[in-house]
């Protein structure tokens, strides 16, 4: 998306979920021991670094690695963090990193730090030049259950066919995916 409609769609969401937001918010921290919000060390655009914030689903202290990546995941979640996951509502506070121009609606996922062949295949096929997206084309064909190379490839195919159209057809696919609760493992 063009950092205008970031802008604008950015109103409009902060408008809607402001309230929900600060709710979340607290439940977290009346549920678990810890800070209401995890800032993730993420890799943008250029393969700059920023901090990117989301809800804390896990326990303090759990390892800084792809949830996949953990040997039983769900031992480290707190009481409402599968929920959050679930729902995706985790994800709000990253509409932070959209109103500071690190993200973007719609884009490949930032990935971790930690990720570097994830890093270096994007970096190959040029993806590393997009703003990273709270949603985008990998995220709807299979979100984390992709091997690395297929997701780049999705990657790929969005930094070849980006366009508004294409962008919307995401947004309303991730609405769907999010609703359904397709591809959500924790």
């Amino acid at each position: 998306m063009t950092r205008p409609l970031d802008v604008i769609s950015l109103t409009v969401a902060v408008t809607l979920w402001v309230l929900p937001c600060i709710f979340i918010f607290l439940l977290v921290k009346l549920t678990s021991s810890g800070p209401g919000l995890h800032w993730s060390h993420r890799v943008g655009r250029n393969n700059l670094s920023f901090q990117m914030p989301k809800f804390r689903t896990m326990r303090v202290n759990t390892p800084a690695v792809a949830t996949h990546l953990l040997g039983n995941p769900d031992q480290y979640l707190t009481p409402i963090g599968s929920f959050l996951r679930k729902t995706s509502l985790d994800e709000l506070p990253q509409l932070w990193s959209i109103l500071k121009g690190d993200m973007s609606f719609v884009g490949p996922r930032p990935a971790l730090f930690n990720q570097d062949d994830l890093i270096a295949l994007r970096t190959q096929y040029g993806v590393h030049k997009l703003v990273p997206g709270l949603t985008g084309w990998a995220q709807i064909n299979g979100r984390d259950e992709l091997p690395i190379p297929e997701k780049v490839a999705l990657d790929v195919e969005y930094l070849h066919h980006r366009s508004f159209w294409f962008d919307m057809k995401i947004l309303v696919l991730t609405v769907i995916k999010v609703i359904k609760r397709d591809n959500v493992t924790h």
